[in-house]
C-alpha cells in the first residue's frame, strides 16, 4: 500500500483502501472476464484500460464534488483485490459474504465519518445478486429508472436503492 493515508476502514477480513499499483493485474483479471461483466458497461477490458484506470483512481480522493472515486477492497491477510465499490467482485470470492462485509464497513465510514446524509446506489434491474445485496443491507429501493443508460448497444433499465443517516442510525440500535 503507498501510505497509511490510503486506508479508510478495515475488518477482520477486509480492508477498504485506495487503489494502488499492486491491484492492477487482478482488477484487470476480473474486469476482463465475460461473467463479471455481464451487468457492466465495459466489454473486451484490456490491461491498459486496468493500467489507466487504477492509477487515476490513485490521483483521487473521497468526497470531492465532481470527482468519482472508487474504493479498493482487500484481503486484510494478503491485501489482495477482491472487489471495487460500485462494487464488483471477482468471481473465486462471491458467496462468503465479503461484499456485504464490505459495503456494512463503508456505510458505517460514509454515515460517521463523511458525515454524510444519504447514499445512493444504482444497480441493473437484471442483477439479482446485487439487488439481495442492497436490500440485505437494508437499502430501499426508491426507483426503477427506464432506459436510463446505454450498455453494449442497448438501453439499460436500473434500480435506485437508498439509505439516509438516520435509518442506519436506528437500525443499528
Amino acid at each position: 500500500m503507498k501510505n497509511a493515508n490510503s486506508v479508510f476502514t478495515r475488518t477482520n477480513r477486509i480492508v477498504i483502501r485506495q487503489f494502488d499499483l499492486q491491484d492492477i493485474e487482478a482488477f484487470y483479471q476480473y474486469r476482463a472476464n465475460p461473467s463479471i461483466a455481464t451487468y457492466q458497461s465495459w466489454e473486451n477490458y484490456t490491461y491498459e484500460q486496468a493500467e489507466s484506470f487504477v492509477q487515476q483512481q490513485m490521483t483521487q480522493t473521497p468526497d470531492q464534488p465532481g470527482t468519482w472515486f472508487q474504493y479498493a477492497i482487500a484481503l486484510s491477510e494478503s491485501n489482495q483485490l477482491i472487489v471495487e465499490i460500485g462494487f464488483t467482485l471477482a468471481p473465486e470470492f462471491q458467496g462468503k459474504g465479503y461484499i456485504h462485509e464490505a459495503l456494512s464497513s463503508l456505510i458505517e465510514y460514509i454515515f460517521t465519518t463523511l458525515n454524510k446524509h444519504k447514499i445512493i446506489a444504482f444497480t441493473d434491474v437484471r442483477n439479482e445478486k446485487s439487488i439481495r445485496v442492497l436490500e440485505r443491507l437494508d437499502m430501499r429501493r426508491e426507483g426503477h429508472l427506464l432506459q436510463n443508460y446505454m450498455s453494449k448497444g442497448h438501453w439499460v433499465d436500473e434500480y435506485q436503492y437508498a439509505i439516509l443517516q438516520s435509518e442506519w442510525a436506528a437500525k443499528r440500535h
